[in-house]
């Protein structure tokens, strides 16, 4: 499996909404990663404090002596979080993906975590690896406060029951896709624009008869910005689980 995990097509797609004090250390532990093959896209949603500009510079600094590193995708509407990551899979499967990951710009998803990742894909044949915190050796920053904790881990069992998925940590956001599991779900079907499409992924993965392995992770407290989850968020991540089941019981 070393040549092949060295020189598989990897393209970390990174949705960003005002990061600019993050992107540059997470753009440099990225593309420090032992793998040949890895590309890093950004997709910037017109950010006010200038992460897009950022992005283009880091891109003209990791792309100018060698391969094709990194990219950057600007959006000019900020429609949620859903709606960044179909653009900037869509355009990773567009380019030749073997496999997409999906990864927070504000340094909560361990990048170190990646390669292992990828070799839990190629090592199983799944097409779909979770960065897990409610596996056994999964865990939550300290940082996190109670209410946050209760929240997070309430979400995951509501959807769970709702959904009736084995899926631990459905509402992950680190998460490595193989192409064809993304060609099978259809991105351009998905309806979620915020965070729920975490979970809208997931589900209709499983149902196109993708497995999933969850490997255990620590999620850590972002150190710089603030966190885009909101109650409009909140609201529609409780009402797509039920969306979905409905659906299921259509079809």
């Amino acid at each position: 499996m070393g040549e092949s995990y060295r020189a598989a097509r990897v393209t970390v797609v990174m949705p960003t909404y005002n990061e600019a004090a993050n992107l540059p250390r997470m753009a440099e532990a990225v593309l420090g990663l032992p793998l040949d093959g890895l590309h890093l896209k950004i997709v910037d949603d017109s950010s006010p404090d200038g992460t897009g500009r950022i992005a283009e510079e880091l891109a003209e600094k990791y792309n100018w002596d060698g391969p094709w590193r990194m990219s950057v995708l600007h959006r000019t509407e900020k429609d949620g979080l859903g709606r960044a990551y179909v653009a900037g899979m869509s355009a990773a499967l567009e380019e030749g993906a073997e496999y997409v990951v999906q990864m927070d710009a504000d340094g909560s998803h361990p990048v170190e975590a990646v390669p292992r990742m990828l070799g839990t894909a190629l090592a199983s044949g799944v097409g779909l690896v979770i960065g897990s915190r409610y596996v056994e050796g999964g865990a939550l920053d300290e940082e996190w406060g109670r209410h946050r904790v209760l929240l997070s881990r309430f979400a995951n069992r509501y959807a769970r029951a709702v959904l009736g998925t084995k899926i631990r940590d459905i509402t992950a956001g680190f998460n490595l896709w193989s192409a064809q599991t993304l060609r099978d779900v259809g991105l351009a079907t998905l309806d979620s624009a915020g965070y729920s499409f975490q979970v809208e992924l997931k589900y209709k993965a499983v149902r196109a008869g993708h497995s999933a392995v969850e490997i255990p992770i620590r999620f850590e407290e972002r150190t710089e910005g603030v966190s885009k989850m909101n109650l409009a968020t909140q609201i529609e991540s409780a009402l797509v689980p039920l969306r979905l089941r409905l659906r299921n019981r259509r079809s």
